[in-house]
């Protein structure tokens, strides 16, 4: 690892054990302001300082038993290279996570969701489907202690939704489900076939990240032009008196 982005992940890390500390302060748990921006601060830098932090304990402990292998005790020279192997092994696969947590992130990446569910082609296998769909997505959901609002619900004859439109609120919603939007498609017998025959049914997904709340837009009216057209036929004249 580069010494510029070892300090760089010190900085960090030493940033993450100051968010530890300010968050269990009276004044800071009373600004409910700043306790959600430094909660949020710490969610992003908490996988990055423990991935950090089991790096360096790794690198550590390679090094400590390089120190045994010069030793002249072969059987413990043995079983140090043999333990160093191993760590090299966790220290090769710390160091691919770490790069990974420090990708730059989607903006939207901590964002709520509209979740969008609509039936495709299938009929009322679809809208089955769809309810299946959402099932999923909600057990998901309850997992990462995530609420849901319903927004709107359209019920399919045979079960399922032929739409259905819900918010989900949580922490870094987006980030989980973003590549969940597409057109989703099922091969199987449905329940509404007396046949047996295996039939094919879509639906189409839409994540859509919750976006800002928009201030009044205050607008200049000496920028505005407004034109007025009238009528030029039959009875237009009196119109434009």
């Amino acid at each position: 690892m580069k010494k510029s982005l070892e300090e760089k992940l010190q900085q960090l890390l030493e940033r993450f054990h100051e968010i530890n500390r300010l968050l269990s302060e009276s004044s800071v748990i009373q600004n409910q302001t700043e306790f959600k921006n430094l909660s949020k601060e710490y969610a992003q830098l908490e996988p990055i300082s423990r991935c950090f932090e089991q790096l360096s304990d790794t690198t550590q402990a390679i090094q400590e038993l390089q120190l045994i292998l010069d030793e002249e005790d072969s059987e413990l020279a043995h079983i140090a290279e043999e333990e160093i192997k191993e760590l090299h092994h966790q220290h090769q696969a710390l160091e691919e996570q770490l790069q990974h947590h420090l990708l730059p992130k989607d903006p939207d990446d901590d964002r709520n969701i509209y979740l969008e569910i609509r039936a495709g082609t299938g009929g009322d296998e679809a809208a089955i489907f769809a309810g299946d769909l959402f099932r999923m997505y909600t057990r998901f959901a309850e997992e990462q202690r995530w609420q849901i609002e319903p927004i709107s619900i359209s019920h399919g004859e045979h079960g399922g939704f032929k739409e259905i439109v819900v918010r989900i609120l949580g922490q870094a919603v987006y980030s989980h489900l973003k590549f969940e939007s597409g057109v989703h498609r099922v091969q199987r017998v449905p329940e509404t076939e007396s046949q047996g025959r295996v039939h094919t049914s879509a639906c189409t997904v839409a994540i859509l990240p919750e976006v800002d709340e928009v201030n009044d837009i205050q607008i200049n009216a000496d920028e505005l032009r407004i034109d007025t057209y009238r009528a030029s036929g039959a009875g237009g004249q009196h119109v434009n008196k």
